[in-house]
């Protein structure tokens, strides 16, 4: 990859990893769903006037919509917001990986390669040491963030079946689906006053926080991943994605103190290791040269006999 390229995978997964810690603070202001609502419809406007049609089918555009945009994010902002701190939400919803190899064998008859079923039994296992290592408190929370990365892994087999051409445009008309299903669940689980009160007493931080998610982790981040993929194969760029969990732990780290126990940093290392495992790919060995010559060569390219070899070819032999 050229450095710029490789610079803008890395800003990337910056911008992926703090989002956690950003969300954090968001859900400070607003109540969980109102705030993925929020985060949608500023992604949504006024991009959707200016980036026309999304140039693909309008019920793969609805199902991305509500498989990412409503579940995942959804139930990732409900989890959080029990209690499952930043960090470990960027780890656990790694997760999506497992699922996207699941799903994409159940959905689409995609027979996985034995390095992914291995890749997705070590991240398996790293899942559940994370689970083992949330306190009592925020187990609901690891639910709901293991089910956010199940959305996440379904709306990923969505989006390979939609090939959308332009990854930017796909996205502003993905975040149109999203906000009023999630304002209306908002507002029968959360209560309207709850919300009136959140958007009234909206501050700084939190208007700062649903820009961030909105333009930097969905407009910014998704179009150029998706500008990314269309310039380089898939298995150059996604090891970049291993970075995100190492990003999101960091910065709930150094911004929040999120203190990180042995248990964690080994389901880390067993996440990461599982899903770069999974992305390994068997390089098919050159045919030598001899062995290549041979195996091409036509029965019309054997050489003649004598008599027939000479400059009068073609004329009845004497």
């Amino acid at each position: 990859m050229k450095p710029v390229h490789v610079a803008l995978a890395v800003a990337v997964a910056a911008v992926w990893g703090a989002n956690f810690v950003v969300i954090d603070v968001g859900l400070r202001d607003f109540p969980p769903l109102l705030f993925s609502a929020v985060r949608f419809l500023l992604a949504a406007l006024p991009a959707v006037f200016f980036v026309g049609r999304p140039r693909v089918a309008w019920r793969w555009v609805i199902a991305v919509g509500v498989t990412l945009g409503i579940m995942k994010f959804g139930m990732l902002f409900l989890g959080m917001h029990a209690g499952l701190p930043p960090g470990l939400a960027s780890l656990v919803l790694q997760g999506q990986a497992v699922f996207t190899v699941l799903f994409a064998a159940v959905l689409l008859k995609e027979r996985a390669r034995r390095v992914q079923i291995v890749g997705t039994a070590i991240a398996s296992v790293g899942i559940v040491l994370a689970g083992l290592d949330s306190t009592a408190g925020t187990l609901a929370g690891f639910l709901l963030v293991v089910g956010a990365a199940a959305c996440w892994g379904l709306s990923n087999i969505a989006m390979r079946k939609a090939g959308p051409p332009d990854a930017f445009r796909f996205m502003v008309w993905v975040s149109v689906v999203p906000p009023v299903p999630l304002a209306l669940l908002s507002v029968l689980f959360e209560g309207g006053e709850a919300d009136l009160r959140a958007l009234q007493q909206m501050n700084l931080s939190g208007l700062g926080a649903a820009l961030y998610v909105a333009w930097g982790a969905t407009l910014f981040g998704f179009a150029s991943w998706g500008y990314l993929l269309r310039v380089y194969d898939a298995s150059t760029v996604a090891p970049f994605s291993l970075l995100v969990p190492v990003f999101g732990l960091a910065s709930a780290w150094i911004f929040q103190g999120e203190h990180m126990t042995a248990v964690t940093f080994c389901a880390a290392v067993l996440v990461v290791v599982g899903i770069a495992v999974g992305m390994l790919r068997r390089e098919k060995k050159p045919m030598p040269p001899e062995r290549s010559r041979c195996h091409l060569k036509q029965p019309s390219e054997r050489p003649l006999p004598p008599r027939l070899a000479q400059s009068d070819y073609g004329r009845t032999p004497s």
